[in-house]
């Protein structure tokens, strides 16, 4: 079982910016997939920003693109989700998904057996 936090949710104002971190312990982030998901009230999972293990690629949806930013520090063996210019529109739970085995060649996909943490709460309201 592959073991790993998030942490960096809270409550910002519209235009803000906030860092969500995804921290692993016991085996190495940088050997696999990594994806950011959200899931806001009423609404299914979106895939708002991946990385992928074997070439670094990235992926953003229109939603996010040019204001969220995902990336690696695998000396800390931690990924990190950098969300600026927030909308009330990214109001969500966001949720660090790691691929169920390493050097997955698709980004964002969701496999069956992937691992997912506890979710942290980010809030965009005045």
């Amino acid at each position: 079982q592959l073991q790993f936090v998030e942490s960096g949710g809270g409550l910002v104002q519209p235009g803000g910016s906030l860092r969500l971190s995804c921290t692993g312990s016991g085996f190495s982030l940088a050997s696999y997939g990594i994806g950011w998901f959200r899931q806001a009230p009423g609404k299914g999972y979106e895939g708002v920003s991946c990385i992928g293990a074997s070439d670094g690629s990235t992926y953003y949806p229109s939603s996010v693109k040019g204001r969220f930013t995902i990336s690696r520090d695998n000396a800390k063996n931690a990924v990190y989700l950098e969300m600026n210019s927030l909308e009330p529109g990214d109001t969500a739970v966001y949720y660090c998904k790691v691929d169920d085995l390493p050097l997955r060649g698709y980004v964002c996909h969701k496999y069956e057996h992937d691992y997912w943490g506890q979710g942290t709460q980010v809030t965009v309201s005045s």
